[in-house]
């Protein structure tokens, strides 16, 4: 990745999903902090728990992601707005964003960046989903949206939360009979990350979370992710 300029700054924001404990960033943010100063960007890296910490109620989490699982400009997006109102709280106004969620804070880190598109806020944004539920994306936002997902050896998909939601939208051309498509609401890149462990493990970087060359998740995690920020950093 290469900076702008000596300059440059970047404000990112970790999103947490349910019965996230309040350390389970630690290591990532440090990680980021590391490779963007070696990069010559300055990070600004906050930690968001946009559905409560692993202390509050699991049901009414899981709840509370369910109505971030939804494209339609009515939905309530509780996550997603708790995590846009404390952006604002931040004055981020027209600074460049990367939204990083794990889980169902993959869909409130997308939700927060709608409503910024919604009300017209001036930012350059990218948003990344990590083991994510599939949310619908919509179209002028797709190319702003990364989804990574844990597979095993043999490149199938392995975590069971990336299994939930749907992309999938009806596709009408000419005279044609409406097609299903699964992919009309995907996000603009999908990437298979070959992680050790399973839903919860893709920002673990200690044994047994390593592959047979000593490489930790985490690493491949943020491998993956500055592989697609590339270009635009």
């Amino acid at each position: 990745m290469t900076a702008n300029n000596s300059a440059s700054s970047l404000s990112i924001y970790l999103l947490a999903g349910v019965a996230t404990t309040t350390c389970a960033f630690n290591e990532c943010r440090k990680k980021l902090d590391k490779l963007f100063r070696d990069d010559g960007i300055e990070p600004h890296i906050h930690v968001l728990f946009p559905y409560g910490d692993a202390s509050q109620s699991l049901v009414r989490q899981v709840i509370e992601v369910r109505t971030d699982l939804s494209n339609r400009m009515t939905a309530g997006r509780i996550g997603g707005r708790r995590a846009f109102q404390h952006i604002k709280q931040l004055n981020e106004n027209g600074k460049r964003m990367l939204l990083i969620g794990h889980s169902g804070g993959g869909a409130a880190a997308y939700q927060a960046a709608r409503m910024m598109e919604e009300y017209g806020e001036d930012n350059d944004i990218r948003i990344v989903q990590v083991g994510s539920p599939k949310t619908p994306i919509h179209p002028k936002l797709q190319a702003r949206v990364s989804y990574f997902h844990s597979v095993d050896g043999t490149g199938k998909l392995n975590d069971p939360i990336s299994r939930i939601g749907s992309w999938g939208g009806w596709t009408a051309a000419g005279r044609a009979m409406p097609r299903w498509n699964r992919l009309k609401f995907a996000p603009g890149y999908v990437e298979g990350i070959p992680t050790v462990g399973g839903h919860a493990d893709y920002f673990r970087h200690t044994k047994p979370y390593t592959d047979e060359q000593a490489i930790c998740n985490l690493d491949k995690t943020i491998d993956s992710v500055r592989g697609w920020l590339k270009g635009w950093l």
